[in-house]
């Protein structure tokens, strides 16, 4: 590890590889041979322009996207995102039912969490339609209030012909995530969706986007993820948007849509390239490098592969820590997030003493969400084996000293 770093476990901005890290000091001096650092470079020169069309086919690659759908980049995260999602759907919809009210509008949420909560809230907010809760987890916990599993599949009930289906595939505060195998309790309902339709399904896929296949790509009208997660630094957001959702927003006005304003529409991101304005030009290097590196070490499964016995591996130690009484977890079974294990750490004062002890270690980024508490272990892809074995084993260090 380079001298005076950490292990990074925290949730975002989240850890990078070294050898990325130090790939791209070289840029920041001189990217391409230019004599121009990255963060200094025109957007639009011959050289950054192929950059971004290598990083958007390296994408294409490992998803393995179909020519269908449209990969953007663009800025705002995803709570920007919650935003745009609503104007750029609500949008289509007029343009495919232009003599539709606005009250028998209907945007379909699945609240799993406190981000697609936050999302489903800012639909309402914006309005030109009327949210239906299709489902809600809160439903299934103990206090009626709290997020700790995925609904079971028959309680989702989804409109008929709605603007958006909304979900969030990872939940980073609460640890909630979809299963990825199909079939399972804990997977998307995809055979819960409404057949008459051109799905307008939407997924949040911020925290998980690369760690593992999204099921069922193809089937999506817009999945977003902000970068800082598995893939770069804060500042980039990915889209991935299929065509017949690039619409003209100002034909779709003129029938009673929302104005979309130009920086957050689809087609206006689609048309220009990724290049209507000056997009985050050094976050899409670093996440540049990050596809790179993904691609020379196995793709996308080796990846998966690698985070789910991470995964596995925190779980076995939590479960051996809850027998001795030491943790708690937050999640049920079935619903524990891959990418974000939260818990807790029951006695007076415990939860500091493992913080404090974690930090004396050089394992930092541990504390909870500030809305939740507790512990949150966080293993995006470019948290080694290694590093979760430490983790590990001060774990199980910690627990028997509780016991």
């Amino acid at each position: 590890m380079a001298e005076g770093r950490v292990h990074n476990f925290g949730a975002g901005p989240s850890a990078l590889p070294i050898d990325v890290l130090e790939e791209a000091t070289k840029g920041l001096l001189n990217f391409q041979e230019t004599g121009i650092g990255i963060a200094e470079i025109s957007h639009r020169s011959k050289e950054f322009t192929a950059f971004l069309s290598e990083t958007e086919d390296q994408i294409r690659t490992l998803l393995r996207v179909p020519p269908t759908h449209k990969i953007l980049f663009t800025q705002g995260g995803g709570s920007g995102q919650f935003s745009s999602v609503v104007l750029n759907l609500l949008a289509r919809h007029h343009l495919l039912h232009p003599d539709l009210k606005n009250e028998d509008r209907v945007m379909d949420y699945v609240v799993t969490g406190s981000w697609s909560k936050k999302a489903m809230e800012e639909a309402k907010r914006l309005g030109g339609g009327r949210v239906n809760i299709a489902a809600d987890a809160r439903r299934y916990s103990q206090d009626g209030k709290s997020f700790d599993t995925v609904p079971p599949h028959d309680d989702y009930i989804f409109s008929a012909d709605p603007a958006l289906i909304y979900y969030c595939e990872n939940e980073t505060v609460d640890g909630v995530q979809f299963a990825g195998e199909a079939g399972l309790p804990t997977s998307f309902p995809f055979a819960k969706l409404p057949e008459n339709t051109i799905l307008p399904l939407v997924a949040d896929y911020s925290s998980s986007f690369m760690s593992r296949p999204i099921p069922r790509l193809a089937d999506h009208a817009v999945i977003f993820a902000g970068a800082q997660k598995n893939l770069g630094p804060a500042g980039l957001t990915i889209l991935i948007v299929r065509q017949d959702c690039l619409v003209d927003v100002d034909a779709a006005a003129k029938l009673g849509a929302i104005p979309v304003p130009l920086m957050l529409s689809y087609k206006t991101l689609a048309d220009s390239n990724s290049l209507y304005n000056t997009p985050p030009v050094l976050p899409v290097y670093i996440a540049g490098l990050v596809l790179r590196k993904m691609s020379a070490e196995g793709g996308l499964q080796t990846y998966a592969q690698s985070n789910r016995r991470k995964f596995e591996k925190i779980i076995t130690a939590l479960k051996e820590g809850e027998a001795k009484g030491a943790y708690k977890g937050k999640v049920k079974e079935g619903s524990v997030s891959w990418m974000n294990i939260v818990f807790d750490v029951p006695g007076e004062g415990r939860l500091q003493q493992f913080l404090d002890g974690a930090a004396q270690r050089g394992m930092k980024g541990l504390a909870g969400h500030r809305s939740v508490g507790g512990v949150r272990v966080s293993l995006y892809n470019a948290i080694t084996e290694e590093e979760t074995d430490q983790l590990v084993q001060y774990m199980n260090e910690f627990a028997t000293k509780t016991s």
